[in-house]
């Protein structure tokens, strides 16, 4: 059993009985292996870095202001213009409905890069049952707005290819390339943020001063640049998906 976390052992000493009932209901599988603790690190971290966006919302709408807006406000904004110029640039029209989406992913995965960087906390990302959530997350959201863009039948066309005696190679070329996206998204994550972790405390193991803080700034420009990359690849996902000319 690994180690908990503060706020690990918080959550299961409040929540392990209602999560144990509802994994007993389950398929055996999905059983606990530590029922006196169901709630691992990762999915601790995940409720925390929730938790923690919750109240960012939560200020920001009770600060919201025209004429004297504050700082958070501010952070809000640009990361709302940036959002929209991304998809405007990359879908095109009518993009504006993907940005609750993708400004929920990019938040999502960059406080849970960033929340590592807290003595006594973890980043959730660097587990591969979180990254890979995300990356699932992402695949069925830009498949349904795909089938709604185009229906059915257009939307399979999309995997048919311009010459119709192709027609069943590229089918089966397209779907493992769709699904190799789901693996992609989730090991180029998990594999940046779990070695930047272990590159971060293993320096601050052998030399606590210093040099480390070096490490903590390059830990920072990753998770940032983690967080774009997701984001901006779903959003070409989502681009491929609702075009018509694809």
């Amino acid at each position: 059993m690994q180690e908990e976390l503060w706020f690990t052992a918080l959550l299961n000493h409040a929540f392990a009985g209602p999560v144990n009932a509802v994994m007993q209901v389950l398929p055996a599988a999905f059983h606990p292996a530590h029922p006196q603790a169901p709630i691992t690190n990762s999915v601790a971290m995940q409720v925390l870095v929730v938790c923690i966006l919750l109240l960012f919302f939560l200020l920001i709408r009770s600060r919201l202001s025209v004429e004297k807006p504050g700082g958070v406000q501010h952070i809000a904004e640009t990361l709302n213009e940036f959002i929209t110029g991304q998809n405007e640039s990359i879908i095109g029209e009518h993009s504006s409905r993907f940005i609750p989406f993708l400004s929920a992913l990019f938040l999502f995965i960059l406080v849970g890069n960033l929340i590592g960087l807290i003595p006594s906390l973890e980043s959730p990302t660097a587990a591969g049952s979180t990254t890979l959530g995300c990356a699932v997350v992402a695949f069925i959201y830009y498949n349904i707005h795909g089938l709604r863009e185009q229906g059915p039948m257009g939307y399979l066309k999309h995997f048919m290819g311009p010459v119709w005696w192709l027609a069943p190679l590229m089918f089966v070329i397209e779907i493992v390339s769709h699904l190799a996206r789901v693996m992609s998204l989730s090991i180029r994550l998990y594999a940046n943020m779990f070695a930047g972790d272990m590159v971060t405390m293993a320096f601050f193991t052998l030399i606590p001063l210093g040099i480390p803080v070096v490490f903590l700034l390059l830990h920072v420009a990753v998770s940032f640049l983690q967080a774009y990359i997701f984001t901006l690849l779903n959003t070409i996902y989502i681009s491929l998906a609702v075009s018509h000319e694809h």
